[in-house]
């Protein structure tokens, strides 16, 4: 059994046949696309991209500075008029 992470779900026949329709679906939320009732793939409006693309960036910036504070130097405050 395969999860389906969205609540509109079209068969990729019918995204073939009539894709504006599609994306304009997807604008308002996400759309799965289904081949052979499996999940093939999930369209997405450009926004809820970039607020994804933008959340992972934050994840892995978050990352990158709780490794440099685990390095056991010590911190360095500085302010923004010093930068």
């Amino acid at each position: 059994m395969h999860t389906i992470l969205a609540s509109k779900v079209v068969g990729i026949s019918e995204l073939k046949s009539n894709p504006a329709a599609i994306l304009s679906a997807a604008a308002v939320e996400p759309v799965a696309i289904l081949n052979r009732n499996k999940p093939a793939g999930y369209i997405i409006s450009p926004e809820v991209w970039e607020a994804l693309a933008d959340h992972l960036e934050d994840i892995e910036l978050q990352a990158i500075a709780a490794e440099r504070l685990s390095d056991g130097a010590q911190a360095i405050q500085v302010s923004l008029d010093e930068l």
